[in-house]
């Protein structure tokens, strides 16, 4: 898995609207991500993380880092999943998942996309000047661009 750049997500939140919406944030996120999981919830975890991901999406399952019993699986959500349905998960995990393909995106596309995260923002009650400044910094469009392809689309 690329290892030069990465973000460290920690463990996901168990009130399931939290969970769905900081994975729904990280569907087109590019660099590896690192998740915290305890045994008991893993095989949900990596249901949840198959259909925000896909199945295909690659990762490392790393349990009881530096300790006696310390294991590495290298595989697939999918491979994961059903390999933990069968295999009872023990110890603590570390996952390790691959971040989403890099795709050509043309600057309308970009635009649109990042538009859709500034609106969710605002739904969730930020500014829209605060929205479009995170979003921007974010996804890595020009703030100014945002602001009107925002402003022009609005309904």
């Amino acid at each position: 898995l690329e290892t030069g750049r990465f973000t460290f997500e920690g463990f996901l939140s168990v009130n399931k609207k939290s969970r769905s919406e900081h994975l729904d944030s990280l569907k087109n996120e590019h660099r590896t991500m690192i998740f915290y999981e305890a045994p008991h919830k893993l095989c949900a975890t990596l249901r949840d993380l198959a259909a925000a991901f896909g199945e295909e999406r690659r990762l490392s399952l790393s349990r009881e880092l530096t300790k006696l019993h310390e294991q590495t699986l290298r595989m697939t959500l999918g491979e994961a999943m059903r390999y933990f349905d069968e295999n009872a998960p023990r110890g603590e995990f570390v996952l390790i998942v691959e971040g989403a393909p890099e795709t050509e995106q043309s600057g309308e596309e970009r635009l649109a996309a990042a538009a859709e995260a500034v609106r969710r923002r605002i739904e969730q009650g930020q500014t829209q000047k605060d929205a479009v400044k995170a979003v921007s910094a974010e996804v890595g469009v020009k703030k100014n661009a945002l602001y009107r392809y925002v402003l022009d689309h609005e309904e």
